[in-house]
């Protein structure tokens, strides 16, 4: 009987293993899957920003050569004091203020969706600009700047742990830790980062990491942290923390157009 046991023992636990083993297709011999399939936490739907910061820069235009907080060097606080909003209207660039490296810290609604199974969309109210972060393929060198560039996504994959929340913490954590979504933006027209007119160059390079949390209440949120670089007018790189909760629909969605003042 001994003997029996000691044999049946290790089948029944290949069996057991075998069952449990992905179909094949599904691992390292499969296609991969979709950024959508692949995605560790859900960003889908209407967001709006909560001011926690920086209220005088972002609820309302700062004044003329007013660039607290931004590293400009003397090049960039030069083309900054000479910001015309008149200019940029009459010259029809009324959305300069809008481009990627400015755009989350712009008070207002986002629309969160899918374009296709490897492109997550962004859409705005304020200024009424779309991003697309591309998880498959590369920018073409042949492609205009624009105020959203081209932006390469990655999701940033749990190393260890499965989210749940630390003795003490009051959400649940999505990603490694904390964070969950990478993305690279190039390919930009240059523009503002904020409304009185601190400028980015063309040369910029965006870094966004975005982090999403669940709290006891029930409310959602999402915090994306954002590096701005630019060899160009900044002495160093700018780095700003913006805050989105979710809200159940689109039912405050109110598009905008851009506006220089």
């Amino acid at each position: 009987m001994r003997s029996l046991l000691i044999f049946a023992l290790p089948v029944a636990l290949a069996v057991q293993l075998r069952a449990q083993a992905p179909p094949r297709g599904a691992g390292r011999g499969g296609p991969p899957p979709t950024a959508k399939a692949a995605a560790p936490v859900d960003f889908t739907g209407y967001w709006v920003s909560v001011v926690t910061e920086d209220w005088r820069w972002r609820m309302v235009t700062p004044i003329k050569g007013d660039f607290a907080s931004i590293p400009l060097n003397a090049e960039g606080r030069r083309v900054g004091n000479a910001w015309d909003p008149a200019a940029d209207e009459a010259a029809g660039l009324q959305c300069k203020a809008y481009g990627a490296p400015a755009i989350m810290r712009v008070p207002g609604r986002l629309h969160i969706t899918w374009a296709d199974d490897n492109t997550l969309e962004f859409e705005t109210d304020s200024g009424t600009q779309t991003r697309l972060f591309h998880f498959t393929g590369e920018a073409s060198k042949d492609a205009e700047a624009s105020w959203q560039g081209y932006s390469a996504a990655n999701w940033e994959r749990p190393l260890r742990g499965s989210g749940t929340p630390q003795s003490g913490l009051g959400a649940t954590r999505q990603g490694t830790q904390g964070r969950s979504l990478e993305v690279v933006t190039t390919g930009l027209r240059a523009g503002y980062l904020r409304k009185n007119g601190p400028p980015y160059s063309a040369s910029t390079v965006l870094k966004e990491y975005y982090d999403l949390s669940h709290e006891r209440n029930g409310d959602t949120w999402f915090v994306v942290t954002t590096v701005v670089e630019d060899p160009t007018y900044l002495s160093e790189p700018f780095v700003t923390s913006t805050n989105w909760k979710k809200e159940p629909d689109g039912s405050k969605w109110n598009p905008s157009p851009c506006s220089a003042r």
